[in-house]
């Protein structure tokens, strides 16, 4: 017995050792994170996370724009490949617009298509459309802006607002998702993110080629918060949630609650009707509902690879995929809304898991759901 309470007290007192140091050399952001990951049953991030974070709210107009449903909704039955496929990687929500009609709709058993979870990077899609948005106020003058306008302590870098959106920006960032050590993870659950990511230099010329990195997004919303003197979430709301006439509050998560900084990055908690609403913009060259929210010219560029041969253009995915022009937003864990102009359809999935096998820079999932979303239109 006295030895077991030994070594009780030994564990108690490592514990309180790694604690005490994890705050004196500014790792304390570990522990957030195995607080919220490891104590919640999960070995990574995952999609219902949201509770565990401070967050700004996106607020929705009175007015919801709501989807039309095809005459034919949901009489498509899945196929054997779909329903393999999304048991594998655990989708919560599938969804094919059609015409700018909901063609086909699932839901996981406990979610529904009012459920938020973690866009993770499509909220890359959404911060560049913000930028596009500062751009048309004349809060940012162009693209070709240098961030050095907005943080003097870039004055001795190239860097311009375009290419943060295009991934171009030279930053010195390893994007890496497993290590709790790595900058990202600290982007993630670090309590003061704009002092992470201003102590980020410029190590490569800008603008020279695509780089995914995601504190370029991070700065890149920063700059706009900047440049606007308004919190991201209430001008995502203003000239996004509410004109697109979304459904839903969405939720925008924040470094914490004094700095209030929100994960330009990652992390916004909306549904798949909702997201999808992007996706529509986009196809629609900037117009909804015949007002113009973004440039068209601007929508063109974020489309089309900035970079030869490289599937980036501003905020967005590109892919070829059956010798169609396929533009996404997309994150970590295989969330994606799919556009594909020529056939003027949409395809949503949302959740837990995506394939671990890249296939020309995309999850092999990603084509599995564009492949069943067709057979479905048979």
């Amino acid at each position: 017995m006295k030895i077991l309470k030994k070594i009780i007290k030994w564990l108690v007192g490592l514990v309180a050792l790694i604690v005490i140091l994890a705050y004196i050399f500014d790792y304390d952001y570990i522990l957030k994170g195995v607080r919220v990951v490891y104590f919640t049953g999960h070995v990574t991030a995952f999609i219902d996370d949201y509770p565990y974070f401070e967050n700004d709210t996106i607020k929705k107009g009175f007015q919801t724009d709501v989807w039309p449903l095809d005459k034919t909704y949901n009489t498509a039955s899945p196929t054997g490949r779909l329903t393999a496929t999304n048991i594998k990687f655990g989708t919560v929500a599938y969804l094919i617009i059609k015409n700018d009609s909901i063609y086909y709709e699932w839901y996981a058993d406990g979610y529904g298509r009012d459920s938020k979870t973690n866009s993770f990077s499509m909220a890359k899609s959404i911060t560049s459309s913000l930028l596009a948005k500062a751009i048309m106020d004349g809060y940012i003058e162009s693209l070709d802006q240098p961030i050095s306008d907005f943080y003097p302590q870039y004055d001795y870098a190239e860097t311009t607002v375009g290419d943060l959106a295009s991934m171009a920006s030279g930053l010195d960032w390893i994007e890496h998702y497993t290590s709790p050590f790595s900058i990202t993870a600290r982007a993630n659950y670090d309590d003061d993110l704009a002092e992470t990511i201003l102590n980020q230099k410029v190590v490569k010329e800008p603008g020279k080629e695509f780089e995914y990195l995601s504190g370029s997004t991070q700065l890149l919303g920063m700059v706009i918060q900047k440049a606007t003197g308004t919190p991201l979430a209430d001008y995502l709301s203003e000239n996004f949630w509410q004109p697109l006439g979304a459904s839903n509050n969405a939720l925008w998560q924040l470094d914490d609650d004094d700095n209030r900084l929100a994960k330009a990055f990652c992390c916004i908690s909306s549904n798949a009707r909702d997201f999808a609403r992007f996706g529509k913009l986009y196809k629609n060259h900037g117009k909804w509902n015949g007002q113009q929210i973004l440039d068209s010219t601007y929508v063109a560029k974020a489309t089309t690879s900035r970079f030869k041969g490289e599937p980036y253009g501003y905020g967005f995915w590109i892919s070829d995929y059956l010798n169609k022009h396929i533009f996404a937003m997309r994150g970590i864990l295989g969330q994606y809304v799919i556009t594909i102009p020529e056939d003027n359809l949409i395809v949503v999935r949302l959740g837990h898991h995506r394939s671990p096998n890249l296939v020309n820079s995309f999850p092999e999932d990603f084509y599995i759901y564009i492949d069943e979303a067709y057979k479905l239109l048979d």
